[in-house]
């Protein structure tokens, strides 16, 4: 399959105006992203142009960062370049009483005034007639409107996993612009875990030195890849806060405790419990079991490390983790257990509670609030401290009832790193599909925290963790455009939802993205295509997350208005080539598809058109090789590697051909490794097995001796005995152990001898 992607400059203009708007009209609408609280839209407008100029109270520091942040956006996206200057056409005023983030935005023929009482909603305003703008030949073609708005919630953030894969300060900035872009206000950056310390603290260079770097790991006698990792200097921290800044964004920094320890622990092995480190357990996802200890000196270390934080993150809060701290080490120590009896602590989860209650009262002395995971309510916390509930929205129920603050950002709904199409298009990361639907539909207010308690909940976050996201351009599509629909939630009004509405001014937002730098993913309007054969010629069954139509051609012109509308499965000759796009007011929109049905098109199926057996640690995790270049994903069940080819159409099949390659377990998943079980090889590298059902009959051996030597993917063929009609092929492995695992990257049926 290949991928027929339209450019996005090329389709915004059609849906710019087409989208419905969120409000009132009398004119044609408008397509902004979040829905503002309440437009009204006129006829005429006004046309801006280099020499429309933009206007601000004097001495407005505010104002006039608006006014930059405008004729930057307008300028990116190939509008006219604005200068700031008396009697522009544009006009930015401040007016006592508008709410906080708020705006008013006011358009007719003679231009634009953005009204608003703080900085914020000057910014927003700046936004929004940034969406508002149409490119044309003149300059940019504004519409005459009426916009009131404000925010529903006053947390809207994004979480930014820097310590697992490192991203560059470059891509940070560009994320944040699409944060702005979308009236998201909080980017909570996580900077330390497990795998790797990423903040530099100058009294402790080993922190960096040593932890900020890693070697991947790798499968059992593969090469070994080069060291990946990297750090923020404070230098560019300072930076990268100020750039943020200056577009509304708060950064929260996090640095876990007291567990997520072990990169801490690697540079400096006396904060830890002197439990020793395997080498190379930084290359290890999961769960680990070293944490901080709680001597003086540690307390004394992290207090330092704060020293450097604080100044650097001018947020009011700081967050400090708390979550996933196993603490069987704790519970083995002697010393530990000696210190909470002489405190009167009766359990490992209450010395957490002190633990993290110690770290927010001097965080308190220095003018910042504490925030963590949901774990931090386990045991108590101190009155002042916020929380962050993943785990479901339990946690913020407590806290609300509690009478703490919370937010909302809770697992999967609103975990980033899960994935959001079906198809091999798609990125690594967990294997459960959270699509933007799903997304869109959470509810950030539940009815299960009573009414009189709603005023803590300041707000919701979506949380990219990056562990199977390993570049730039995945993080983005992880991101976005799931993120949008956070923060039309976070935003807009409740009554106002509408996914359908979104959908159409979903286009021409991802269209503005990219011209800030960042590639949304199109799953959303990707096709998905299931083949198979019928008789001599080939069936085809279509579908779509958002229920557009689709529009395909058989005659290789690329779909268009006037394409055949797909009702129903397709028979096709065979060879057929089978163009499909989602089309939105007879434009083609991206992720459109392009394929070649031949007859073996017909008997394949790749990784994500395999089911699972189970889905106990579903992943789509990326091959370890080569070092360089494209590499293949495997969508696999860490925790029982099986795979099944639903109705395999058997007629005519003589053999079976199956990509495979071999990936690190390193997972740090505790006692549950000693559940995954395999048959018993009979080769050394062991077989993949296939069975006509997974408790049926034997039917084909694949012996892995020629891929145990290739770290790439290497194809295995077995001849097949006659079968006849469609049948479930289930497919697994015989090993000695978990390492290495070997995945399916694709399945061919194949019918000449």
């Amino acid at each position: 399959m290949t991928q027929l992607l339209p450019t996005l400059p090329a389709i915004v203009g059609s849906f710019l105006w087409a989208a419905p708007a969120p409000a009132q009209t009398t004119a044609r609408p408008v397509a902004l992203l979040p829905a503002p609280q309440s437009l009204t839209a006129a006829e005429g407008g006004f046309t801006l142009t280099a020499a429309s100029g933009i206007a601000i109270p004097a001495s407005d520091a505010g104002a006039r960062n608006a006014a930059d942040r405008l004729a930057d956006l307008l300028s990116r996206s190939g509008g006219p370049k604005l200068t700031v200057r008396a009697g522009g056409t544009i006009r930015f005023e401040r007016v006592p009483g508008i709410a906080a983030e708020g705006y008013r935005l006011t358009t007719t023929s003679s231009g634009a005034t953005i009204s608003a009482s703080d900085d914020a909603g000057l910014l927003y305003g700046a936004v929004t007639l940034w969406q508002l703008a149409r490119p044309a030949r003149s300059g940019s073609v504004i519409p005459a409107v009426t916009i009131v708005d404000a925010p529903r919630f006053r947390w809207r953030g994004l979480m930014l996993d820097s310590a697992r894969h490192f991203q560059s300060p470059d891509f940070v900035k560009r994320l944040i612009d699409a944060m702005a872009a979308n009236k998201l206000n909080t980017l909570h950056w996580h900077l330390v875990d497990d795998q790797g310390w990423r903040i530099e603290i100058r009294k402790y260079p080993k922190l960096t030195d040593v932890s900020a770097w890693r070697l991947p790991a790798t499968a059992p006698g593969a090469p070994p890849l080069p060291r990946t990792g990297g750090f923020y200097t404070q230098g560019q921290i300072r930076e990268i806060v100020a750039y943020a800044s200056k577009r509304g964004i708060t950064i929260v920094p996090e640095i876990e405790m007291p567990g997520h320890a072990l990169s801490a622990i690697r540079a400096y092995p006396q904060l830890g419990m002197g439990v020793p480190l395997p080498k190379g357990v930084e290359s290890d996802w999961g769960v680990f079991p070293w944490l901080y200890n709680t001597d003086e000196t540690t307390f004394a270390f992290l207090q330092d490390v704060l020293d450097e934080v604080i100044p650097l993150f001018p947020s009011r809060y700081i967050h400090v983790g708390g979550d996933e701290a196993v603490k069987d080490q704790w519970k083995a120590s002697p010393k530990i257990q000696a210190q909470m009896t002489s405190l009167g602590i009766t359990s490992e989860d209450k010395l957490q509670s002190w633990f993290v209650q110690r770290i927010g009262r001097y965080l308190a002395a220095h003018d910042r609030r504490l925030i963590g995971w949901d774990e931090i309510l386990d045991g108590g916390i101190t009155p002042d401290a916020t929380v962050m509930s993943w785990r479901g929205i339990d946690g913020a129920v407590a806290a609300a009832k509690a009478g703490h603050d919370a937010i909302l950002s809770p697992a999967p709904i609103l975990y980033l790193n899960h994935r959001q199409g079906v198809t091999a298009a798609e990125g690594t990361g967990r294997g459960e599909l959270i699509t933007l639907a799903q997304v869109y539909d959470f509810d950030p207010a539940p009815a299960s925290i009573p009414a009189e308690q709603q005023r803590h909940i300041l707000g919701l976050q979506g949380n990219l963790w990056t562990e199977h996201v390993r570049t730039e351009a995945g993080a983005a599509e992880a991101m976005f455009p799931r993120a949008a629909a956070i923060a039309e939630l976070g935003w807009s009004p409740a009554g106002r939802r509408d996914f359908g509405d979104f959908v159409r001014r979903l286009a021409p937002q991802m269209t503005r993205l990219s011209t800030l730098g960042i590639d949304a993913s199109p799953a959303i309007f990707r096709p998905v295509a299931t083949l198979s054969p019928e008789g001599n010629q080939g069936r085809i069954t279509l579908s779509g997350q958002p229920g557009l139509p689709l529009r395909y051609t058989i005659d290789g012109t690329p779909p268009g208005p006037g394409a055949a509308i797909y009702s129903a499965p397709l028979t096709v000759p065979v060879p057929t080539r089978l163009r499909v796009a989602s089309m939105l007011d007879g434009v083609a929109l991206p992720g459109a598809i392009d394929l070649n049905v031949t007859a073996a098109a017909l008997r394949h199926r790749d990784d994500t058109q395999l089911k699972l057996c189970t889905q106990g640690i579903a992943l789509r995790l990326i091959d370890d090789a080569p070092a360089k270049g494209p590499r293949a994903a495997f969508l696999t069940d860490i925790a029982n590697p099986c795979w099944i080819y639903q109705a395999a159409p058997m007629d005519g099949v003589r053999s079976i051909a199956i990509d495979v390659g071999q990936i690190p377990f390193n997972f740090q998943i505790g006692h549950d490794v000693d559940k995954i079980r395999f048959r018993a090889p009979a080769t050394p590298a062991g077989e993949v097995e296939v069975r006509d059902g997974c408790n049926g009959p034997h039917i084909a051996t694949l012996p892995l001796g020629p891929a145990a030597r290739n770290p790439a993917v290497t194809r295995l063929t077995a001849a097949l005995k006659p079968m006849t009609g469609a049948h479930d092929l289930c497919i697994t492995y015989t090993a000695k152990g978990v390492n290495p695992l070997w995945a399916i990257s694709a399945v061919q049926l194949v019918t000449k001898p």
